[in-house]
């Protein structure tokens, strides 16, 4: 591994560039803002450190040519988001909205804040969404504000006052982020490396502090060369996991190794057949919005996994990677076919995603390898997909159950094709082989749907835990294959309305 002599960590924060050395890889950008900033910026909320609350939202903006002025601009929780994944970014506080701001204004109007303390987070989260729209011409509705709204807890006014106020803003003065500006203080940062601290021929940034070192490398040969050379490194992606076992485990990470700065990761692309190519960098956001976008009946999939403010962060292939069999990723993918690319050094190989977990949060990755994208490929024609989560809490909830399901039928009706795969279940994400069988070539009627339904006990031995018992399980998921029947029955299909709780669009 080259030895490469470190550099401060440069973001705008304030309208001015923020150059920061000996700085612990680990420090959260909720700490520094509260803590360490000048002038401290304590209008960003510490309540839950992990992610959950929103009172931490801030705006990271970053350059992207296919943005509106050049800018990409989202809200994440300041809380998960780790000092040097800021480097060549910009910070937004509520320190930074001009007073009053139309989306204060709209709160104060509509009575929308009682404590306070949550909310500098609903701002932020609200100037986003005021941002997106704005840029896009649009205005959303009350359902799209309640999605945006998932990430931000309030137990004193509740939301509809929120929620009055999110439309209330955008019949306000417009007032704004000034993207050309941003712009500009963006690019400066791309050639404004101190002269003792060069950055040249694409060569890894490493902040280094206390013995600890962050690895930041700009292209994809260049991870696969560190992560061969150091295969004890931990990878970090969004960090909206690995955040919480420094804030609530305090636990020592160690080297670290960021895939966020390799462009090629955080790509998604298509194929003229049809398949998909998700980077494994690419965020959850742009992940689900892309497989949404090719199959709407995962809309509401998108939407409940977590909050706005996490899938910005986190990434779909940091979601598979983990393992973890309550993921919500890996059902709808497994039923997608999908493939995921491993890479090792200069070499690739690539598994079906259902022979990537071995068993509970244990993989087929091989010391030194690393999860380099994942492939979905097109459905055949007259394929129908299906994705249910079963869970507590409707938003920002971990899965009971997750069935993701792609059902194809022949002209007579018969099932020509299935697969049906399940979180929450096993240990792994897994397949249910034996309901498969069940379906596969009979008629898709009550007899077979009953046999599918019987044929779930021979898959699954499912755990009870604090979420729910197994017998509750092994019903929850007869019960959803049911409803596969009722919406994609030849005879006298339902509508999606008449299963749904709510709509969810795209």
């Amino acid at each position: 591994m080259p030895e490469i002599s470190p550099r401060p960590i440069r973001f705008v924060h304030r309208g001015r560039t923020v150059a920061l050395e000996g700085v612990a890889p680990t420090r959260t950008l909720l700490d520094w803002l509260r803590e360490d900033a000048r002038p401290r910026c304590t209008g960003t909320k510490e309540g839950c450190n992990e992610g959950d609350c929103g009172a931490c939202t801030v705006l990271v903006a970053e350059r992207d040519d296919a943005a509106p002025g050049g800018v990409a601009i989202r809200n994440i929780n300041a809380c998960l988001s780790f000092l040097p994944t800021l480097d060549g970014r910009a910070v937004l506080t509520v320190e930074d909205l001009p007073s009053p701001h139309p989306v204060q204004q709209a709160l104060v109007e509509c009575h929308g804040s009682q404590c306070g303390f949550c909310t500098p987070g609903f701002v932020m989260t609200m100037t986003a969404l005021r941002e997106a729209h704005t840029a896009a011409g649009t205005r959303p509705e009350r359902p799209a504000i309640a999605d945006a709204l998932a990430g931000n807890l309030c137990r004193c006014t509740g939301y509809r006052p929120i929620v009055d106020a999110a439309e209330r803003m955008f019949d306000l003065p417009d007032t704004p982020i000034d993207r050309a500006a941003l712009r500009a203080q963006l690019d400066a940062l791309q050639v404004g490396v101190d002269s003792r601290h060069p950055r040249a021929g694409g060569d890894p940034r490493r902040p280094v502090h206390a013995g600890e070192t962050f690895h930041a490398p700009r292209t994809l040969d260049e991870l696969a060369a560190l992560r061969l050379a150091d295969p004890e490194a931990r990878l970090l992606a969004g960090a909206t996991d690995i955040a919480l076992w420094v804030n609530k485990q305090f636990r020592e990470l160690g080297r670290l190794i960021w895939t966020g700065g390799v462009t090629e990761m955080r790509r998604i692309t298509t194929e003229a057949d049809g398949t998909l190519h998700i980077g494994a960098a690419a965020s959850l956001e742009d992940a689900w919005a892309a497989l949404a976008a090719r199959w709407p009946a995962l809309t509401e999939v998108w939407r409940r996994f977590a909050s706005p403010p996490v899938r910005h962060a986190g990434t779909l292939g940091g979601n598979i990677a983990n393992g973890s069999p309550i993921g919500d990723g890996a059902p709808v993918l497994m039923a997608l076919d999908a493939r995921i690319v491993l890479r090792r050094g200069p070499d690739t190989r690539t598994l079906a995603l259902e022979d990537f977990y071995l068993d509970y949060m244990k993989n087929a990755l091989t010391p030194g390898e690393f999860v380099e994208r994942l492939i979905v490929p097109p459905q055949p024609e007259g394929t129908q997909v299906r994705a249910w989560k079963i869970s507590k809490r409707f938003d920002s909830d971990i899965s009971t159950v997750l069935m993701a399901a792609a059902l194809r039928l022949d002209a007579d009706g018969r099932i020509a094709a299935v697969r049906l795969a399940f979180g929450g279940m096993a240990a792994i994400t897994k397949r249910a082989a034996h309901a498969e069988a069940a379906l596969l070539g009979r008629p898709w009627n009550e007899a077979a749907l009953q046999a599918a339904q019987v044929a779930l006990a021979q898959d699954f031995r499912p755990l009870s835990d604090l979420r729910a018992s197994a017998s509750y399980r092994l019903a929850v998921s007869a019960n959803l294959l049911r409803r596969l029947w009722l919406e994609t029955r030849p005879d006298d299909p339902l509508p999606a309305s008449a299963t749904q709780v709510r709509e969810f669009r795209a």
